[in-house]
């Protein structure tokens, strides 16, 4: 890493003088490293986790519940997004925040490599919190280390960063898919570990060139704010021990217990969230307009999300079970497949931009719902084509990697055109009152959209059949068109943003 840091040639103490990580501030180095091992943790896990759960050397559980299992802890993770930048605002402060986060994350992976089904639930949940905390904070530190948002490095600056996440991503399968599937699955969740760990060290021994800033509390609470606060955590947590010691001493504790009350609080706490800003009599008529015009989105995005995170769930079971996994004879782990969408993005990510650039210069660039709509229409389109491999199956015939290449590819495509355009929108569209939070609204969309995939596997619903498969392909599809013909309703709630 020393080989990418220059100097500039001009007198010391003069700007500009200080080391540089491709030209930007030398902090970016310490947040792209802290996020490349924390990204290949949390993907690396990810890759193993429904692999592992329907394992017979592993958990043994059955499809449904697997799935059940990773959308609730993929929608806990974004959902904790809100809360860990609350805590980072109100009491510790982002540096600090991502700190505590990042060794709360390598708990929980160390925690995932005991060999106890008994511990696995916990350290399951111990990712989920340290990844809520640490994901809501750390793209806040690279903003900070840029003069305001007109500094002309700081578009660049999030294009670096975003390639720490993605390269993360890559190899995360690669390396922890491949020791856990072919080697044991606790060492796999031991290597995530390490990864996180390494991201730590490097985020500790770095943490000096981040911005000075980046250690204060914003709005610290008060002390009366403080106790009021730790009187109702204790109160919520009190309910919930009492109320599951009853049902454990009844004797008719089950999964779903668990299961069922988190997927609904993933579907219920956005739309909270949404009905409370929207409310809010603080928001002028502009401001109530945008948000008319932002649930729009979120609810298009929720469908969105529903569909595109079943890429690390039903799809990789349905590899798991149905696919001849090998390319020309050569065989690979089935949670190979999981880096075939970061690679992609990296690659196509920069043709896109392009893309759009060329576009605009002859004023043919299509409008943020334009886009959002295709998006919408592509990632249907993706399950529809997942007809074919799920039909070739039905007949008891292994089906070829290529049908699910081709489905991630698609996915990756609507990917690029809804996710970089929903967290523009976001930022334009955001109430005044409710700028910093707003970022943490739109991870709830994918909360939502996950959730209901939880929802629909604790009621017995099987993912991998055709009909279900193709219901959700349609409801993207409609809610694509929907927002495609209803455009020109949504341009004029939008206002001047465009």
């Amino acid at each position: 890493m020393a080989s990418s840091l220059t100097k500039d040639s001009v007198p010391p103490g003069t700007p500009g003088s200080e080391k540089t990580f491709f030209g930007h501030p030398r902090g970016l180095a310490t947040l792209f490293m802290t996020e490349m091992w924390e990204r290949f943790s949390y993907y690396g896990m990810r890759a193993l986790l429904p692999l592992y759960l329907v394992a017979p050397g592993g958990m043994g559980l059955s499809a449904g519940t697997a799935t059940a299992i990773y959308s609730v802890y993929l929608s806990l993770v974004y959902l904790l997004t809100m809360p860990g930048g609350w805590f980072a605002d109100r009491v510790l402060g982002p540096r600090k925040t991502v700190a505590v986060a990042g060794a709360v994350v390598v708990l929980g992976h160390l925690t995932l490599a005991l060999p106890s089904a008994g511990t696995f639930y916990a350290g399951l949940g111990l990712v989920a919190i340290g990844s809520g905390l640490l994901k809501a904070n750390i793209s806040t530190m690279v903003g900070q280390l840029y003069d305001g948002p007109d500094d002309p490095r700081r578009d660049g600056g999030f294009t670096v960063f975003y390639m720490g996440i993605n390269l993360g991503a890559f190899f995360a399968p690669l390396i922890i898919g491949t020791v856990g599937e072919g080697v044991n699955w606790h060492l796999g969740f031991g290597l995530a570990a390490l990864g996180m760990g390494l991201g730590l060290v490097q985020f500790l021994l770095g943490s000096r060139h981040l911005a000075a800033h980046s250690s204060v509390v914003p709005k610290p609470l008060t002390a009366a704010e403080k106790s009021s606060t730790l009187r109702k955590a204790a109160f919520w947590a009190g309910i919930a021990v009492v109320a599951y010691a009853i049902v454990g001493f009844s004797g008719n504790y089950t999964l779903n217990w668990i299961l069922v009350p988190l997927t609904l609080l993933g579907l219920i706490i956005p739309v909270l969230v949404l009905v409370r800003i929207k409310r809010d009599r603080d928001l002028d008529q502009a401001e109530q307009s945008k948000m008319s015009a932002y649930i729009w989105f979120f609810v298009a995005a929720a469908v969105f999300w529903m569909i595109y995170d079943q890429g690390g769930s039903t799809l990789s079971l349905f590899a798991d079970s149905s696919a001849e996994n090998s390319v020309l004879g050569w065989e690979f782990p089935v949670s190979w497949y999981q880096s075939v969408n970061p690679v992609l993005i990296m690659a196509l990510a920069p043709v896109f931009a392009w893309f759009w650039l060329a576009l605009n210069r002859r004023g043919k660039e299509p409008s943020t719902i334009v886009k959002f709509g295709s998006g919408l229409v592509l990632i249907g389109a993706s399950f529809f084509l997942f007809l074919a491999p799920l039909s070739i199956a039905e007949g008891g015939h292994k089906v070829a990697a290529a049908w699910l290449v081709a489905i991630y590819f698609t996915q990756t495509v609507a990917e690029l055109l809804v996710s970089p355009v929903g967290l523009s929108v976001t930022t334009k569209m955001a109430p005044a009152k409710y700028a910093s939070q707003m970022m943490g609204v739109w991870f709830l969309a994918v909360t939502a959209g996950t959730a209901t995939t939880g929802l629909l596997s604790t009621a017995g619903v099987d993912l991998n059949r055709p009909g279900v498969v193709a219901m959700e392909a349609t409801l993207a599809v409609v809610a694509g068109i929907a927002v495609w013909v209803y455009r020109s309703k949504v341009k004029s709630l939008m206002g001047d943003i465009r």
